[in-house]
């Protein structure tokens, strides 16, 4: 598994309904060793010929395919229009903690666009691989990946970590880092070195909205738009009620740091 995918390439299915399309395709699903490519069946030769041993052809229309691929892939590359690819699966839309990450790319193979579930479903790391193997531009919508600042849904994943917050707490959490509210960082646990790799790398400083603390008790929580707290601790009752809706908690794995 890449590191920066939240799944395996065994889960991904590269989708094309042209002559032209399906050649690409082969040179995805080649980057991508484990992935399948799907086909319409009237272009079988093609498709067998562009990806050995990994095709799938159907017959009928191509939106029959998609409520299969959504239940059967976590990951759906579609060398298909955007807005076509936005028409066939906008009746098959769930939530963004389960829909499958969606990437698009032009029949010419100079743009790849994550369109749907870009953090949480992989599709913007998914973009990023291809893009690189394709030599391609890959382009990124999502406001925190765009201004290369934190993605509050995606810190630690790299490492392993994981959050607890609602739906809620994560899109206040999100707003508040983008619109440069100010925002307390505790690190109580965890490895130190997470920014370098967080959300496929960042190489500039970590954005000044952010004000690092140690401990979560000494953080003024009412000067803050939101608190993101990574450590293994259990949430302190007296901070419960001051914390609600406007903190994300991060469990690391491994021993804590310092």
């Amino acid at each position: 598994m890449n590191p920066h995918l939240p799944f395996p390439h065994e889960r991904i299915a590269v989708v094309s309904i042209t002559r032209h399309g399906i050649a690409l395709a082969g040179h995805v699903v080649a980057a991508l060793p484990g992935a399948r490519l799907f086909a319409p069946e009237k272009f079988s030769t093609e498709a067998h010929a562009a990806a050995p041993g990994a095709a799938s052809c159907y017959a009928g229309k191509t939106g029959e395919q998609i409520p299969i691929l959504f239940s059967n892939f976590d990951g759906i590359v579609a060398v298909v229009s955007l807005g076509a690819m936005v028409r066939l699966v906008a009746p098959h839309l769930g939530r963004k903690e389960s829909d499958p990450g969606v990437v698009v790319i032009d029949e010419a193979g100079r743009f790849v666009i994550p369109m749907l579930s870009g953090h949480l479903g992989g599709a913007n790391a998914l973009a990023g691989q291809i893009a690189h193997a394709l030599d391609a531009t890959v382009v990124l919508t999502t406001a925190s990946d765009a201004r290369q600042t934190l993605a509050v849904d995606l810190l630690g994943r790299e490492l392993g970590w994981t959050f607890e917050a609602s739906h809620d707490e994560i899109v206040r959490a999100s707003a508040a880092v983008v619109n440069d509210e100010p925002v307390a960082l505790v690190q109580e646990s965890g490895s130190d070195d997470w920014w370098r790799g967080h959300a496929n790398g960042r190489s500039g400083p970590l954005p000044a909205n952010l004000q690092r603390f140690a401990r979560l008790e000494d953080v003024d929580i009412a000067r803050f738009g939101a608190v993101l707290w990574i450590s293994h601790r259990p949430l302190p009752a007296a901070l419960a009620a001051p914390l609600a809706g406007k903190r994300v908690i991060y469990r690391p794995t491994g021993a804590p740091c310092g």
